[in-house]
C-alpha cells in the first residue's frame, strides 16, 4: 500500500508536535515609504542575498533597516525582535543555504 501525499507537503522546522494553522497577513499595497526590516540570521552568504533584496526594495521606495541575529542556532534575542517591531512595518527574514 502506497502512502503518497496528494498535494504539496510543507514541513515546519520548529518541531511543533501539533502545528498551529497561521493565516497569511495581507501584503502591503506598495513598498513606497514602507519601513522594511531585513533580518540576517547569520548563516553563510545570507548577507549577500539580503544586500540584493535591499537594493531592490530601495528601488521600489522602501526605507530599509538591517538587523542581524548573533547566531543562526537560536531565536533572535528579545531586544532585537522588539526593535524590529518598533521600527518596521514589515520584515523579511532570510537565509541562503
Amino acid at each position: 500500500m502506497s502512502s503518497q501525499a496528494t498535494g504539496p507537503v510543507v514541513l515546519d522546522p520548529t518541531a511543533e508536535s501539533e502545528p498551529v494553522g497561521r493565516a497569511r497577513l495581507p501584503r502591503p499595497p506598495t513598498l513606497k515609504g514602507l519601513s522594511l526590516g531585513l533580518l540576517d540570521i547569520s548563516k553563510a552568504r545570507g548577507d549577500i542575498f539580503l544586500d540584493r533584496l535591499e537594493a531592490r526594495f530601495r528601488q521600489e521606495g522602501a526605507q530599509v533597516r538591517r538587523y542581524k541575529k548573533p547566531t543562526f542556532t537560536k531565536p533572535a534575542p528579545v531586544d532585537v525582535r522588539r526593535q524590529i517591531a518598533e521600527e518596521c512595518e514589515a520584515v523579511v527574514e532570510a537565509l541562503a543555504d
